[in-house]
C-alpha cells in the first residue's frame, strides 16, 4: 500500500511549499511500509481533503511555534509546559495519521535529530528546536511510562 495524496499539483504547492512528499514516499515506504502505522496513515491521508491538510499543517505549525516560543524563554524541555506540548504533538499525530504510542513518539523524536533533513526543516522555526522537541518528547514519554 503506497502513500497517496488526493491533491492536485497546485494544492500540494499551496499546502507544502517547496516540500515534495512524493520525493520521500519510496524511502518512507521502504522503512515503515510493513507496519500497521504505515497502513493506517496511508488510508487516512488518502481520504484527506485539501481543507483537512490545511488544518493538519496549521495545527502542526501552531504546536511547533508554541514549543519554539517556550524554548526561547529558556524553559527546560523536561519541564511541565514542554512535556504538555509534546503530548499535544503526540495526540495530533494520533488524530490525523496513526495511533502514536509513546514508543513510536520516542522514535520520531530521535529521528528529528538523527536525520539532518528533519533537523533542518524543524530548525527553520527556531534554531535548536529539533533537539528541544526530542528532549520534550522523551521526557513526556518517560513521564507516561510510570
Amino acid at each position: 500500500m503506497s502513500m497517496e495524496l488526493n491533491l492536485t499539483t497546485e494544492d500540494k504547492a499551496e499546502l507544502f511549499g517547496d516540500f515534495r512528499p512524493e520525493e520521500y514516499a519510496a524511502e518512507a515506504e521502504e522503512r515503515w511500509g510493513g507496519t500497521d502505522a504505515w497502513k493506517e496513515s496511508a488510508a487516512r491521508t488518502k481520504s484527506m481533503t485539501k481543507q483537512d491538510w490545511a488544518r493538519f499543517t496549521a495545527e502542526a505549525a501552531d504546536i511547533s511555534d508554541r514549543l519554539a516560543a517556550l524554548m526561547r524563554t529558556g524553559a527546560p524541555a523536561t519541564g511541565e509546559q514542554a512535556m504538555s506540548l509534546a503530548e499535544e504533538h503526540r495526540a495530533h499525530i494520533t488524530r490525523w495519521c496513526y495511533p502514536c504510542g509513546y514508543d513510536i513518539h520516542r522514535g520520531l523524536g530521535e529521528m528529528y535529530v538523527a536525520d539532518p533533513r528533519f533537523t533542518a526543516s524543524i530548525d527553520q522555526t527556531a534554531p535548536g528546536l529539533a533537539a528541544y522537541y526530542r528532549d520534550a518528547i522523551l521526557a513526556n514519554a518517560t513521564r507516561n511510562d510510570s
